[in-house]
């Protein structure tokens, strides 16, 4: 099997990087925080027209795809430019909509989430996780409640999470769309694509975070060298350097599984979920170590990476879940549903 990206995918990676990085993201994703989507629709726009939202859009509805391995490509690069939004619900819903059979329902939406025109929210709603991402904001919300789903409304104010770009909604009434073991079955396939993607999204930002600390400690100096010559220093990105080596082949290795409609990639995609997570959340946790007090600021950029960290880490499965559902044996649906937007991400945290 070959981990390696082709020399497409390695330019369709550079592609998104040099536009996202000429877009000015940190200030898109302080509007978005702010309640100011224009920006962030406006970028969105853009990320459609490079093709993104089409890879998880099957020809049938004027997409690519679904093409998991481009997929994770592509989401790196959205995590490594932190872009805000409802990403990775979007592609959610759209690997729903094309399980669930409908295809009236899916003519509906998916043409208009593979060019862009529509940006949709999609939750699996448990007691512990009522809210979806962005759902005051969305196109549509697609809520799936057991083996219901509905087109509902977000009600009640914007709960903030660790990070002050992800804002969660309670999805409440709606139009019932679907009804019965299809829709559990296509909510297990957008589980499986959403959780793919945000382990995708926390390789990226955790590589933009070490970048960016390496940057750093080459220029800050102590006792007349940059602090970057430490031993200590040295370890410290190196054990983060480390954890990335070690996350992307899972990462890769989980996307082909997924593309091959294999058995066992729930278990992979879980493993790859685990390992990105860890690293992110830890490669946050060194950059602002090493950045001193300068890490704590808002007004640093560094700021916009770090606190998503976290939020990703546990967003479509939690560390526990997805050691649990890596312990399961091969094939088996996962026990429980993941949680899109946990109730651990609001700010009385």
């Amino acid at each position: 099997m070959r981990f390696l990206l082709t020399d497409e995918q390695r330019e369709f990676a550079r592609s998104l990087d040099a536009m996202l990085a000429a877009a000015g993201t940190p200030a898109i994703v302080r509007a978005w925080a702010g309640g100011d989507t224009a920006p962030g629709r406006a970028l969105w726009s853009r990320v459609a027209d490079a093709g993104v939202f089409s890879l998880a859009v099957p020809e049938r509805y004027d997409g690519v795809g679904p093409l998991p391995v481009e997929l994770a490509v592509a989401f790196t690069e959205l995590g490594r430019h932190a872009v805000p939004g409802p990403l990775v619900e979007t592609v959610a819903a759209a690997a729903f909509l094309d399980r669930l059979g409908d295809a009236a329902i899916a003519a509906d939406w998916l043409p208009d989430i593979a060019c862009g025109k529509s940006a949709v929210s999609f939750a699996r709603l448990t007691d512990d996780a009522p809210y979806a991402l962005d759902a005051a904001t969305a196109d549509g919300v697609f809520a799936v409640d057991g083996d219901t789903v509905r087109l509902a409304e977000s009600a009640g104010e914007v709960q903030q999470s660790t990070d002050p770009a992800r804002r969660l909604a309670r999805p409440v009434g709606g139009a019932v769309l679907a009804r019965g073991p299809a829709v559990t079955a296509a909510a297990r396939q957008a589980t499986r694509v959403a959780r793919l993607v945000t382990a995708a999204q926390c390789l990226g930002l955790g590589q933009a975070l070490l970048a960016r600390t390496v940057e750093y400690v080459a220029q800050r100096t102590q006792f007349g060298v940059p602090i970057g010559s430490f031993q200590a220093v040295k370890h410290r990105l190196a054990d983060a350097l480390i954890a990335w080596e070690f996350a992307q082949p899972l990462l890769h290795s989980a996307a082909l599984a997924l593309a091959a409609d294999d058995a066992d990639a729930g278990r992979e995609i879980a493993a790859a979920k685990v390992a990105t997570g860890r690293a992110a959340h830890e490669t946050a946790l060194t950059a602002l170590h090493l950045h001193g007090a300068l890490g704590y600021t808002d007004e640093l950029d560094l700021s916009l990476w770090m606190r998503k960290a976290r939020p990703l880490r546990d967003a479509w499965g939690t560390p526990a879940e997805c050691r649990a559902r890596v312990l399961s044996h091969p094939g088996a649906p996962p026990a429980a549903a993941p949680a899109p937007a946990s109730a651990r991400e609001t700010v009385d945290q």
